[in-house]
Formats: structure tokens, sequence, C-alpha cells
């Protein structure tokens, strides 16, 4: 069946005059709307308005322009079909063949901090998703294009094809629009339900970004699901093997770590747990002071920082052998030092902005806010007769940081700037203390300790103390806080409550 009658309505004119033209050369007769029309009438590319196609007026400020009987009648009628032919003749409707759509820019105005409801409520497409999903509907006969990024198979397939469209395109156009239509109705269901404590369902769609070689093990399969521009999914390689599983899984740690602080900050990980992280006055700094917590389980280790990745700091990561970098950039000099290792994977990030943490168990999901909590030193609270010095308050406020991105139980041992030790994942928290120091290759000899929840006993805080730990930090809320308290004064320690507690399962 050959093209003959068109109808374009987009928002992203991306290569849109182009694709136009070539269907004009054709000879296909075009329909559009608004601004689309308004751009090829500009372009000397002969069109029809809607409005004049349909004998009806675009009314209620443009609401209602293509939710007309001769649109969807000629974008749904069978061919073929006797009754329906017959029907179409009588009412008018005459065949649209190809549809060109793409939506208001729901999810970019939602994405702006200062959108309001009404101007949210304005970027929902009506007539957009329900002329694609009627054309896709009738994809036998109807080819519709949703993605700009598909204009020159389109051109190329009618050309091959005496001016038509092969039903294996059709086909494959038509599953794009109904995934995009599904996503976009997501976005607008979720915007709607950010300020709601609980929602009566819950749906993530997000296209595929890359197929996975396998997942955390060989026989597992995976792949990735994102969008473009924001966080480790949507971040671009610009170096390296291909990125696994894991590898995206440690990236995510790595650079949700380094990105806690305002200064030049590094972090190293292992199996996403902090193997180092360090916060100095220069990204080269951070990275040696970073290195210095435990350069073992740094080797094969994934490295995220919070500052574009200069030459200096290149040159000393370039030292050892690192599967992965993520950063929100590298200077010119510093991509020509990393890209001399041929398998290191290098990461361009920017930051995203993930309301909801998700996770998967047997039968369903797990959904909860991300946890952005952050303490001021005036909320925290001296239990102890001791008060830190500044220079405890600074390692403690550090290894506050640090704890919230280590895998529970978590004991952090610091100084200002610098994580000297990491009890991570035990079973009991003493056992993280002892593991945190048994770990230390650095003096832990005044160091401040970060527990990311309470002491349940005051062994814990004996055992960090025995290795020369000076002051500590942790919610509070245990029934035997005032054991702890004492025990923390028996010991000359200092000892901060926050109230807000950093479990990581």
């Amino acid at each position: 069946m050959k093209i003959k009658r068109a109808l374009i309505s987009v928002s992203e004119k991306t290569g849109l005059v182009e694709f136009a033209r070539e269907l004009a050369a054709m000879g296909v007769e075009i329909l559009s709307t608004g601004g689309t029309a308004s751009l090829l009438k500009k372009e000397g590319i002969p069109s029809t308005e809607v409005s004049a196609f349909t004998g009806s007026p675009e009314i209620l400020d443009g609401r209602v322009k293509t939710l007309h009987p001769k649109i969807h009648g000629g974008l749904l009628f069978l061919r073929g079909n006797e009754d329906h032919e017959k029907q179409a003749r009588e009412n008018g409707i005459l065949p649209i063949d190809l549809v060109v759509v793409n939506l208001y820019p729901f999810e970019q105005t939602v994405a702006k901090a200062d959108v309001t409801l009404e101007e949210a409520i304005e970027n929902i497409d009506i007539g957009g998703p329900s002329m694609l999903r009627s054309a896709a509907k009738n994809y036998r006969s109807v080819t519709v294009v949703v993605d700009p990024a598909d204009y020159a198979d389109v051109l190329e397939n009618i050309r091959a094809n005496d001016g038509g469209t092969t039903l294996k395109l059709r086909e494959r156009l038509a599953i794009k629009v109904f995934v995009t239509t599904s996503n976009y109705d997501s976005a607008i269901a979720n915007f709607f339900n950010r300020e709601q404590e609980t929602t009566c369902s819950f749906s993530v769609t997000m296209p595929i970004a890359a197929r996975l070689r396998y997942g955390e093990n060989p026989h597992q399969q995976a792949a990735l699901y994102g969008r473009p521009g924001a966080g480790i999914a949507g971040g671009e390689k610009l170096h390296g093997k291909e990125l696994s599983y894991n590898n995206l899984v440690d990236l995510d740690a790595a650079y949700q770590l380094a990105v806690e602080f305002s200064a030049p900050a590094v972090a190293i990980v292992k199996h996403t747990n902090p193997c180092g992280c360090a916060e100095q006055d220069s990204l080269a700094a951070a990275y040696r002071k970073a290195l210095e917590c435990d350069p073992v389980s740094a080797y094969g280790g994934v490295i995220g920082v919070n500052r574009a990745v200069d030459e200096e700091t290149a040159r000393e990561i370039a030292k050892l052998f690192v599967e992965a970098i993520a950063a929100p950039d590298y200077s010119p000099e510093a991509l020509a030092i990393l890209t001399a290792r041929k398998n290191l994977r290098l990461m361009r990030v920017h930051a995203g902005d993930d309301r909801l943490v998700v996770k998967s168990i047997s039968g369903g999901y797990l959904a909860q806010t991300a946890d952005r909590a952050t303490l001021e030193r005036s909320q925290a609270v001296v239990k102890s007769q001791r008060q830190p010095s500044e220079e405890e308050w600074k390692a403690l406020e550090f290894g506050w940081k640090v704890a919230k991105h280590v895998k529970s139980n978590a004991i952090v041992y610091a100084r200002a700037g610098q994580v000297v030790g990491v009890g991570a994942g035990q079973m009991s928290r003493v056992d993280s203390a002892r593991f945190g120091a048994m770990k230390a290759i650095l003096p832990l000899a005044g160091t401040a300790v970060a527990s990311d929840a309470f002491f349940p006993f005051a062994d814990g805080v004996e055992e960090a103390a025995k290795h020369g730990a000076t002051a500590f930090i942790e919610p509070g809320g245990s029934m035997r806080d005032a054991d702890v308290i004492a025990a923390a004064d028996r010991l000359g320690v200092a000892m901060v409550f926050t109230g807000v507690r950093h479990f990581r399962h």
C-alpha cells in the first residue's frame, strides 16, 4: 500500500523539515497542525491544516484539534473490509497512511524546579497519544513514527518498496509507540503521585539502554534500562571495555558517595562498600588520602569523584589497576592518560534526581524515598561529659556521611576528610568495630567513629576506644543508651547523637 496521505504534528522538530520535504517530493499529501504547519509553510513545504481537512476549527486554546472522526476514522478503518470502507465513504473519511507525532514535553516540563501545577497540566498531551495509539492499533495498514531517529529508516523503506512500507517496519514502529505512550502515562502518574505518602499502584517503564553480557554471574541474563543524561544509567561511556552488571552497581555506589561532599572528594568502592574515601583541597590529594585507607582492596576497585578529573589526579589513578571511573568530566590531559589503559572504563556522569529507591523481592517490589538526610551540627546532641574538639567534630561529620553508604552494620573510623577503617556488613555491631580496626592500615589513635545505627551495648564503644578512637557519632535510641553514654564517660571519649539512622541493606 502506497503512502498517499500523512499527518504530521510534532513538538520535537529535529529533522522534521528534511523528512517532510522528502515526503512532499514523493507526492505525499501532508496534513499538519499548529506550530508544525507554521514551520512547513515557512520552509515552503505544502501542507493542509487539520482544521481545513476536518472542517472543524481548533478550539479550547488548541486542546481540541485532532480529536475528530475524520482523523481517527482515517487511521482506524480496516482497509479491505467492505463494511468499514463503505462507512468511510458515507462519512467522508479519507485514509491517513502515515502518522508522524511526538508528544508535549511533559517530563522536561515537570523536571523544572519552579514548575506550576497549571503548567504541568497544560503539557499533558491528549491528541498526540490518541493518534499514536489509533495508528499503532491499525499498523497492518498505517505507518506510525514517534521518534525522529526513525525518519531515515522510514524514507529508505518507502523508496525500496514502491512508495509503501513493509509490515515488519510497521510492527516495529507500532511497538515503539505503545512503549512511548506507556512511559508517558507513567510519568504523568508519577508526577501527580509524588506528593502522596503512598500510591495505589507503582510502575516504572524505561527504555533499554544496553544489553549486558550477563548479570552478577555468567549464568544470569541482564540488561540496563534508563534514560540518557542523568545518573550512572544515563551516563556516557567514553572509553574502555563493556560495562558489566557489577561495574554499574559499584559505579553507582562510588559516585553517590563522592557527590555527598562539596569539596573535592574521591570514593573507592569494592563490592558496593567504600574501601577508601577522602575530601581534600584538591582532587589529587583526595585520591591519595582515599587510597591510603586500604590500597590492597582498592586494587581492581571502582572510583567515583565529584569533580572533573585533572591531569595530576589521572596520573595518580593510572598507577593502580582500576576497573572503572565515574566523574562529571575529564580534562583533555586526563583523558589522554587514562585512555592509554585499554580496558579502563571511563564514565561521564551527571547527578540524577532519583526520588525512589526500588528493590525486588519474591513476588513484588519495595520502594522507598532516597536517603537524603544530612547532618547539621546544631541539630546533633552531645551526650557525653566531654565535648568533641573542633578536629573531632570535622571527623565525626565526615565519617557520618560515609557511614550512610556502608552496608549495615556499618562502623567507620575517620579523621577529618579521610576514612581510616571500615567495618561493613557484619551481623553484630561489635564485630563491625573489630573488623574496621583489623582492616585499618593507618593509625587509629585519635580517630572518630561513625555508626549507622545505635550501639545496642557498650561493647562496640569499648572495642573502638581500645584501638584509639576518641569520639563517636550514632543515632541514639537504644534501650541501653544510658549504658553506652556511661561507657563513653568512663573511657573519656566524646559521644554525639544525631537522631537519624542510616541503615543500608
